[in-house]
This record gives structure tokens, sequence and C-alpha cells, in this order.
């Protein structure tokens, strides 16, 4: 699968970018990029979905945003050296390009075209932020998690989560034990089917109808602003040899 935002890369921009683009594999589990640290490449995902982490002091964790095809991680780098204040996870498996972020701050400072995806691609994470902020404070975390589902669902374009309970607590900063009873209330309604090896298989309107208003109007939006960029036609392929991102992040 295509990153949509390389995708609206006219082809002398994205040409500024080729040469430098590395196709990697995005194992589970993987740490992209780690909170008080700095990113060492920009990564643009094809397929899989990663979710930016906030860590609290007392170790509690939750997720702010989902990251797949439409977007990008580490783009924020070319606004100058500074530690991440997040973690970026593989929640799910697949591939990205990558580039060392040297050479994307190059390219980024030559071409327009590129300062512009990189506009679009805060527009959006500023639409998730925003939209799960007011989620996070007004609906119930039932309908919460439905809409986390549906947006791992989004990146994939896959009925079937390799996800664990442990993980969805993680990211919605609720005990496992809370997880265990939505679960059992979405099994229930018809919403999803999950079993012990960690997969989770959705059927997607059931769960829309369980989950808030909060996944279509953030889906709605996103779609919106990547039709205002005006994509353009060209053939691209990264490198054939991807790399195991355990070794190479």
């Amino acid at each position: 699968m295509d990153n949509r935002l390389l995708r609206i890369l006219p082809r002398a921009d994205l040409d500024l970018l080729a040469p430098e683009l590395e196709k990697v594999a995005l194992n589970q589990d993987v740490i992209l990029s780690q909170a008080g640290e700095r990113m060492e490449h920009v990564f643009f995902p094809h397929s899989g979905a990663i979710s930016l982490m906030i860590e609290m002091a007392n170790g509690q964790t939750v997720a702010t945003a989902s990251i797949g095809r439409e977007g990008a991680i580490g783009i924020l780098s070319v606004f100058g050296p500074s530690l991440s204040v997040i973690t970026a996870n593989v929640r799910m498996a697949g591939t990205a390009s990558r580039i060392p972020a040297a050479r994307f701050h190059a390219a980024f400072s030559r071409s327009p075209a590129i300062r512009q995806a990189v506009q679009v691609h805060i527009t959006s994470l500023l639409t998730q932020f925003q939209l799960g902020v007011a989620c996070n404070a007004l609906h119930p975390v039932g309908a919460r998690m439905a809409r986390w589902l549906l947006q791992l669902r989004d990146c994939t374009d896959s009925d079937i989560l390799p996800l664990t309970q442990e993980a969805l607590s993680q990211m919605l900063g609720v005990r496992r034990t809370t997880v265990t009873l939505l679960m059992r209330n979405l099994r229930e309604s018809g919403a999803i089917r999950s079993d012990r090896r960690g997969k989770i298989e959705v059927d997607r309107p059931r769960l829309a109808a369980a989950a808030c208003e909060c996944h279509a109007s953030m889906r709605r939006q996103i779609a919106e602003i990547f039709s205002a960029s005006a994509p353009r036609s060209h053939a691209w392929a990264v490198p054939a040899n991807a790399t195991d991102t355990d070794k190479a992040v």
C-alpha cells in the first residue's frame, strides 16, 4: 500500500526523497521513537498501524493518535532538533519507507511541496488530538474503545486485528479488568469476536454503532484535508529489500 503523504508529492519533489528512502518492516511492538530521545529517521508507513503513546510519571499510558499509511512518524523533527515527547509503538505489523531525518530536513528546506505535505500531516494529526481530547473527556470508555478499534481497522483495511487486551489497556489508560469487561460487552453485541491468540475480529457496522460519533467525524475531516491537497498521479516504487526494524530502529 502506498503512503498518502508521498503520493501527493509531484514527481520532481518525490525525486528529492526517493534515493534515500529505504523500505523496512514494521514488526509488531517495535518502538519507532522513544519519548525523551531524538528521531534518527522519518517513517512513511505503507501498511500496519502505529499508536502514539504518552506515559505519565506514575507509569500509566494512554494513546493520543494512530498513524497508518496516511501519515508519518518523526516528520515534526523538521522544526528543529528536540527530544520526542511521545513514544511511537507499532501495534500492527506492516511496512514503511524510512529516510534519515537529516536527509528529510534538507529536502524539506528545498521543496514547497514537501513543506505542504508536512502541513497536511500536522493538520490531520491535530484533528486527531483535538477530537481525542474531547472524546476522552465526554464519552464513556466503551465507546472510546470501539473508536480505537475502528481507527486501527481503518489503518489496516482488515477485520482481523492482532491486538491483546494488554495493548488496549495501555492505549485506553484503563485497567486490564476494565478491558475484559468491555470486550465481553462488544462480543455480546456481535461487534467483535476474539480468540485466545491475541486477535480480534471486528464487525465494522456493529462496531461503528457501539462507537461515539468521534470516529466518523475524524475520518470525514481527515479525508477533507487530503482531498484539498490535490494528489498527483505518478509511478513510484520503494526498494524491494525490506529490512527488519528490530535491527534498523
